[in-house]
């Protein structure tokens, strides 16, 4: 007698079936019928093992059968297959099966890692199922599998958002968005983060009537939940169906997202204020009238900081769209609450977007309001404020006239030269240079020179390093003369700074500087300079050092390199001290490319000036 038969029906409807009885008997009244859910996962699993097991497995159109290797109490009314049927195919199948069957039995293994790297190559069990059975009983089993790890999770929805060729196509896609609406009203952030993120990316590959039928009844559903995760990831479902939503369903988002912007939860607000921006580029300039401002309002006067802070980004996303005038009767109020608040997170939004801000409003209000504001908040009380609008001067007064910013800001601006905070310096540091092509040569030297002179003075040395990093800028106004007599002496203390990372960023500038002033200055005043950073106790600035002779080379030319820096490098070889000796090694390895460059070019233009019948080195006679 057989121990075991099992018959499975090739349709994915139909149930599995295990018996015990003889194979010859037409009968089979004792059945095991699994979940709809866990079918396919069981018959993998057992298949597996029944093939290990030493069990041969027989294949026709009509059903799966495994029977037992151990054939002693046989019917003999019932032989064995022929040898090439019993051996080829259940080797064959067996091969086949068995990577997607340990990819199956990882699914719900207890190893959290193994189970990770199963979700990880689930696309390969779809696509072994095929679309059909994907959908049939991979997406249902996926579907009461979210009772997992937050880092099985993540990984689950981020592999269904491209989920839509496993299932049979864009036609078919809707059938993902079950899994992943259960995902987004998770606990974990991250997961209902990648949730939201795949049901977008679904949600594009839909028809306007996928997205009406499915789509759009997901995000209600999602909005009117009982606990705040599911209203959280709502928020971040409307921007997408809305650009195909018909206008009967469009004006029930706007309502529907206007219901969570006064949502009881503060993160559901939180969240809300956060897609708010994105949601106002879709929506026409009535319907924001109407239905987003009373909403932008709401957020606005929000008793959270975090909420309100995050109105700056709407704000700037409306006044985009509206006309000056309507901006001016809707927006202005909102603008100098902001400005105003209690919050010095609020006013750091306001201070951090302040360019935008100003460029999407009417030249009219910038003048006024906004050059107010501006002022009020480089005198703000909060440093991060005060780091934040430092930021923004150079962007800012490009929007104005001169006078306007000689008279009004630069009085301001020139308090942060001394500002108690070094952030805050070293912040208006990178920016004092973008002021010098808006006033012109003239301004500069009596406005930014002074602050300039005292900024390359200052204890903090990332101060000093701004300064240097953006002298080309000042270079371009004021010209090479200029530079010498006031900053050149400047920028020589530094070279000799006692932090090694200023002398750095003047080795850095070296060559600028050098194109600038010409080769006699240089040698007047910096070549010394130079020559003596070879012998710095700290590595990077003996590297820098000889890498900077280089990139003088390639400024002034080989001849130069040859009468006034080779002589000297070749002199360090005999120093005493043992780094000045390496430093010489380094120096000449560096340099000997330059070299061997410019004499093979020196070689070219001599032969081609002894042979001016040859114009091309194609042309030229091959070697006998």
């Amino acid at each position: 007698m057989l121990r075991a038969v099992l018959l499975v029906e090739p349709t994915p409807c139909s149930p599995i079936v295990m018996t015990s009885n003889p194979i010859h008997n037409p009968r089979y009244n004792e059945r095991w019928i699994l979940p709809h859910s866990l079918r396919f996962l069981k018959l993998d699993f057992l298949l597996k093992n029944l093939l290990h097991s030493g069990f041969y497995l027989y294949i026709s159109c009509h059903a799966c059968v495994v029977v037992s290797e151990n054939d002693s109490n046989r019917d003999p009314n019932h032989p064995r297959p022929a040898k090439t049927q019993a051996n080829s195919l259940p080797q064959m199948q067996s091969d086949e099966l068995m990577p997607i069957a340990v990819l199956i039995d990882e699914l719900k293994h207890d190893d959290v890692q193994l189970r990770l790297n199963a979700i990880k190559r689930i696309s390969t069990i779809a696509l072994a199922l095929g679309a059909e059975r994907t959908r049939d009983e991979l997406i249902p089993f996926l579907d009461e599998s979210i009772d997992d790890e937050d880092e099985v999770l993540t990984e689950l929805a981020k592999e269904l958002g491209s989920f839509t060729e496993y299932v049979g196509g864009p036609e078919w896609a809707y059938v993902v968005l079950s899994p992943l609406e259960n995902l987004a009203a998770t606990e974990e952030p991250l997961v209902r983060d990648k949730a939201v993120e795949s049901l977008n990316k679904i949600c594009r590959e839909l028809s306007q009537a996928q997205v009406e039928e499915h789509f759009v009844p997901l995000v209600k559903r999602l909005s009117s939940g009982d606990w705040f995760t599911s209203r959280t990831s709502a928020t971040g479902l409307f921007v997408v169906p809305y650009e195909k939503a018909t206008d009967a369903t469009k004006s029930s988002l706007r309502l529907g997202f206007g219901q969570l912007c006064h949502d009881e939860t503060p993160m559901v607000r939180r969240s809300a204020g956060t897609h708010l921006a994105e949601f106002v580029k879709q929506i026409a300039q009535q319907d924001i009238l109407q239905d987003i401002i009373p909403s932008f309002n709401h957020l606005s006067i929000d008793e959270q900081d975090s909420v309100r802070l995050l109105t700056v980004e709407v704000l700037i996303s409306i006044a985009q769209v509206l006309p000056a005038e309507q901006m001016n009767s809707h927006l202005l109020d909102v603008l100098r609450a902001r400005i105003n608040d209690k919050s010095w997170r609020v006013r750091y939004m306001v201070a951090d977007r302040f360019d935008k801000i100003a460029t999407a409003v009417d030249q009219d209000t910038v003048k006024t309001i906004m050059t107010s504001s501006f002022i009020k908040l480089i005198k703000d009380s909060e440093a991060e404020v005060r780091t934040a609008i430092a930021a923004q001067i150079p962007a800012f007064c490009a929007l104005l006239g001169t006078q306007v910013l000689l008279n009004d800001v630069l009085p301001a601006v020139e308090e942060l030269v001394i500002d108690s905070s070094q952030h805050v310096r070293a912040a208006f540091a990178v920016q004092l240079s973008g002021l010098a092509p808006l006033l012109g040569r003239e301004e500069t030297t009596r406005h930014l020179l002074p602050m300039f002179l005292q900024m390359l003075k200052d204890e903090f040395p990332d101060v000093r390093l701004n300064i240097i990093a953006k002298l080309n800028q000042v270079n371009d106004v004021i010209g090479v003369d200029l530079l010498q007599q006031s900053l050149l002496p400047a920028i020589v203390t530094l070279a000799e700074d006692k932090q090694w990372r200023v002398r750095l960023a003047i080795i850095e500038h070296i060559p600028l500087l050098a194109s600038q002033l010409g080769v006699e200055f240089f040698n007047e005043k910096l070549g010394d300079l130079c020559m003596s950073w070879l012998g710095d106790p700290v590595y990077s600035i003996r590297e820098a050092a000889t890498q900077n002779l280089k990139r003088l080379t390639e400024v002034f030319g080989v001849e130069w390199a040859r009468a006034t820096i080779i002589p000297k490098v070749i002199a360090m070889g005999s120093h005493a001290n043992y780094l000045y000796r390496i430093t010489t090694i380094f120096a000449i390895t560096v340099s000997q490319g330059l070299m061997l460059m410019a004499n093979v070019d020196s070689c070219a233009s001599c032969h081609s000036r002894s042979h001016p019948e040859i114009s091309s080195p194609s042309e030229r006679p091959a070697d006998p």
